[in-house]
C-alpha cells in the first residue's frame, strides 16, 4: 500500500468511529460541479441526498445517473448547482480538440459563457427531458465560492 493509501485509511478511522446509523433519504438529487464542497453549506448531512458531481455541473452529462436515481432510489426533486469562477466559463470545445483531444473523435465539452444562463438551460433541459419523471421538481442554484452564499436562479 502506498503512503497515500495508508493515509486514506488513517483519515477514515475517525469518520468510521462517528458514522452511526444513517437513514438514506432518497427524495433529493443534487447535481453539483465536481469542485463544490460537501452539502454542509446547505445544512444537508450525509445520507440526506443523492449527490451527482461532474465538471461544470452540466445536467446532460449525468442523465444516466439521474434516471437511475429516480427509478432505483425514488428521487423526485433535483437541485442543479453551479458555482462562480467556474473554469468552464473560459473553456471551449475547440480549444480542447486543438490542444489535447485531437486524437479522439470530435466531441463537445458542454462549455458555457454565462453562469446564470447555464443554470437556466440545465433546469429547462431536465424539465423537458422525457427520461426525467414528469412529477420531478427541478430548481437551479449558484454557489459563490468566495462567500459560500447560494442563490436560487430558477
Amino acid at each position: 500500500m502506498s503512503p497515500q493509501h495508508t493515509e486514506f485509511v488513517q483519515r477514515n478511522e475517525p469518520y468510521v468511529a462517528n458514522f452511526g446509523d444513517k437513514e438514506w433519504n432518497k427524495n433529493w438529487t443534487f447535481e453539483l460541479h465536481a469542485w463544490t464542497p460537501d452539502l454542509t453549506y446547505l445544512g444537508i448531512k450525509e445520507g440526506d441526498a443523492h449527490v451527482i458531481r461532474n465538471a461544470g455541473g452540466v445536467s446532460k452529462d449525468e442523465i444516466r445517473s439521474i434516471i437511475l436515481s429516480q427509478r432505483l432510489l425514488g428521487t423526485r426533486e433535483i437541485a442543479v448547482f453551479h458555482h462562480t469562477d467556474c473554469g468552464m466559463l473560459a473553456f471551449t470545445s475547440d480549444y480542447g480538440m486543438q490542444t489535447w483531444l485531437h486524437v479522439l473523435t470530435p466531441s463537445t465539452f458542454l462549455e458555457f459563457k454565462n453562469l446564470e444562463e447555464s443554470v437556466k438551460e440545465d433546469v429547462a433541459w431536465l424539465k423537458n427531458e422525457p427520461l426525467v419523471l414528469p412529477e420531478t421538481t427541478v430548481t437551479g442554484w449558484i454557489y459563490d465560492v468566495k462567500s459560500g452564499k447560494v442563490s436560487q436562479v430558477v
